[in-house]
């Protein structure tokens, strides 16, 4: 019998949980040496009477956990043994008789399954862009950003998004921090002095709009988004908003609350910049559509590869109202001359023939199931725990109730779990107390573990 696996000894779960698990133990104690090659999907299938695409999937799932990495024309290896399999009984895998501490696990850091990452299409797309690659196109590249993708881009985000953008209104920019950054220079220029935030929001944006505007205003956040008649107290002309799932609640702006944004933006002549945050990875239904699309003139829309490909990439783009063009393309030309356009013209070509959609089809399978099990897991521990943010994202907002969520989360960093204290994302508004929880770069198995922990941590936590 290949490797040794009896199909009779699979409890009553789902066939591939159950493989994987065992492919799992095979790995860690040795069974499966490091270098070695796990026999064929079709092989192993017929001995183990199971369907194929049930090997199939268990496979797939240890090359996401990097524990087996496949390699064309050659056959499925082993990559590496686990350092974390044994989170919840304290084991070192390397010798079953030495305690060891618990394996850390960040959860505090946002980034998707780059596990996942198209390479072998990457790496195609750029070996045909440089062999195809016009004198034109090496030379000094265009600071607006690469013409071809800007059109790939307005043909993506017309369809995906609903975003009303002809390619000469776009910017290629280093992501959305980017964005922010150029738009903040060219608002302080025009003498512009306040920029109001959602509150709680992302502590980096906050950071870099500090940089060049005198003053920001946090404006609080309910279960429908920002609240518009708090904003129009601040005397902000400039408001950034994540209307698709805004960070880090996980909350949609609710219809009422965009028209009513849309209005403050026409009466004060002032200006929303919508940071599409998280809006391609949604479980429920379909995605929201784009605030931009709505009021052009008085929207600038943003977002980035971060979440969708790999952060490493640093690569956003930025949708301005048309009389802000000029000056932010001014300012491109003056800082940099514009992105690498190697990487562009790679990305256009993987967004005209539907690679990027593709993947974003299979990792939001990924992300689903990532979700699903810290769920499971922390409503295991914690049936009555409240949970926020859930059907978008790749995060969850899990409530503390009374609990110093500053203490919870130095208490969890010390049994191996990093998490963020939601009260630390707070500027100006009454803080509450819950902790962030990143779930979209860790394995299943990984956040199950982690799920206990986190359960028993908030269980054990006495009010502030």
């Amino acid at each position: 019998m290949i490797l040794g696996l009896d199909p009779g000894d699979a409890p009553r779960v789902r066939r591939a949980d159950w493989l994987t698990a065992r492919l799992r133990a095979a790995i860690t104690d040795g069974t499966l040496a490091v270098g070695s090659y796990v026999p064929a999907s079709r092989a192993l299938a017929v001995d183990l009477g199971c369907a194929r695409g049930t090997v199939v999937e268990a496979y797939q799932r240890l090359v996401e956990e990097t524990l087996l990495v496949a390699e064309p024309r050659r056959g499925i290896r082993v990559a590496a043994r686990p350092e974390t399999m044994h989170a919840a009984d304290g084991m070192n895998p390397a010798t079953s008789a030495c305690p060891t501490a618990a394996p850390f696990i960040d959860l505090a850091h946002g980034v998707p399954d780059v596990t996942a990452f198209p390479r072998a299409a990457w790496l195609r797309a750029e070996r045909e862009v440089l062999e195809a690659a016009t004198v034109a196109q090496l030379g000094y590249p265009d600071p607006a950003g690469a013409p071809e993708l800007r059109t790939a881009l307005a043909e993506w985000l017309a369809r995906s998004r609903g975003v009303v953008a002809h390619p000469d209104l776009i910017l290629v920019t280093g992501g959305v921090a980017g964005s922010l950054s150029l738009l903040a220079q060219v608002l302080a220029a025009r003498g512009e002095r306040s920029v109001a935030l959602e509150d709680p929001g992302a502590a980096g944006s906050r950071l870099l709009l500090r940089r060049w505007m005198p003053h920001l205003d946090g404006v609080a956040v309910d279960e429908d988004g920002i609240q518009v008649d708090a904003l129009a107290t601040t005397g902000a002309r400039t408001a950034v908003v994540t209307p698709a799932h805004q960070y880090p609640t996980g909350v949609v702006l609710a219809p009422e609350r965009r028209r009513g944004l849309l209005g403050w933006a026409r009466t004060v002549d002032g200006l929303i910049v919508e940071d599409d945050y998280d809006a391609e990875h949604r479980y429920d239904r379909r995605p929201v559509r784009a605030l931009q699309p709505a009021e052009p003139g008085r929207v600038a829309y943003t977002s980035s590869l971060s979440k969708t490909l790999a952060p490493a990439l640093r690569m956003g783009w930025l949708v301005p109202p048309a009389g802000l063009h000029a000056e932010l393309l001014d300012l491109r030309r003056a800082t940099d001359l514009g992105p690498p356009a190697i990487p562009q013209l790679a990305l256009a070509l993987l967004l005209r023939r539907g690679v990027i959609e593709r993947h974003l089809r299979t990792v939001r399978v990924r992300h689903r199931r990532r979700r699903d099990a810290l769920v499971a897991g922390l409503r295991a521990g914690l049936p009555d725990m409240r949970i926020g943010g859930v059907a978008a994202g790749l995060h969850l907002l899990v409530d503390a109730a009374d609990a110093d969520d500053v203490e919870l989360a130095a208490r969890l960093a010390a049994e191996g779990v990093a998490v963020q204290p939601l009260s630390q994302l707070y500027a100006d508004a009454a803080p509450r107390s819950g902790l962030v929880l990143h779930y979209g770069g860790q394995p299943e198995h990984v956040l199950a573990a982690a799920s206990v922990r986190i359960a028993s941590a908030l269980r054990a936590s006495p009010p502030a």
